[in-house]
């Protein structure tokens, strides 16, 4: 699906075990890409064997990379490997629904250490190494979430605001190194995010989503084609749009129909 190396290395995937992580996983499998794949729960080894139908080489790390302890054993992990990483997508991410004054400030903690703190410091390493070996594709999974004050999940947008503003300096920071970096930026999808984020109960919760699938197609293909960025869904390229012309309050308030607890009760 895209340009490759004649020594070709490995994937490595974090929030793979479901969702666009697991099908981002899925993709460079298909592609005949070995792989590394982390996640926080158990059912990352659920993931590697369905993975194991494309009969690449997988191994799979249980490890909770919000934490400084889970990244360096993922990077343990690559490291005994002994090849290098070809493609890095930093997926992982955690959600966080309801007002920021009634939220636990250690679910908070966590969602900016996962989001940010730890996709920092994995990619930092990483993406120190590929710089070294002059080649390497970095996918960033952000979020239209981003552009929007999102008032009842004000953490978890802030958080994407800052990756994708993120991806696009790192790409222009490392332009001219051989080392490629692209955000995806989805909208609602169709995985366990509502559910772990307490927002089933709202109008977004509710709403029909995209496809976890479509959205990895798409995300992998701008990879590999070194896009600077997608953006999934005519509807949520609308949005982005949208929010260039809106005014921040206004974005904030739209959302807060959205993301309220109970919005989504009839």
């Amino acid at each position: 699906m895209g340009q490759t190396y004649p020594d070709r290395g490995i994937a490595v995937i974090t929030g793979a075990s479901t969702g666009i992580g697991f099908e981002l996983a899925r993709c460079a499998a298909a592609d005949g890409y070995d792989l590394v794949i982390a996640a926080d729960e158990s059912e990352i080894h659920e993931a590697a064997d369905l993975l194991g139908e494309y009969g690449v080489s997988i191994r799979a790390v249980e490890a909770d990379l919000s934490t400084p302890e889970g990244i360096a054993r993922l990077v343990d992990v690559i490291a005994d490997d002994g090849r290098p990483v070809e493609l890095l997508m930093a997926n992982a991410g955690r959600g966080l629904g309801h007002g920021f004054l009634d939220q636990s400030f250690d679910d908070i903690r966590r969602v900016v250490d996962t989001n940010v703190v730890g996709t920092l410091d994995l990619v930092h390493r990483i993406g120190r190494q590929m710089r070294e070996q002059g080649f390497g594709r970095i996918l960033f999974t952000g979020s239209i979430a981003g552009y929007i004050p999102g008032a009842f999940q004000a953490v978890y947008n802030g958080t994407k605001s800052f990756v994708d503003s993120f991806a696009y300096a790192l790409r222009e920071e490392l332009i001219d190194s051989g080392v490629h970096v692209t955000v995806l930026m989805p909208g609602p999808t169709e995985t366990e995010f509502f559910e772990r984020a307490n927002l089933m109960d709202t109008e977004m919760g509710q709403a029909e989503k995209d496809d976890a699938g479509y959205v990895a197609h798409a995300g992998y293909r701008a990879l590999m084609a070194g896009e600077a960025d997608i953006v999934t869904g005519w509807s949520n390229k609308l949005q982005t749009a949208m929010a260039s012309f809106m005014s921040p309050e206004m974005l904030a308030r739209r959302h807060r129909k959205l993301a309220e607890p109970g919005s989504g009760l009839s």
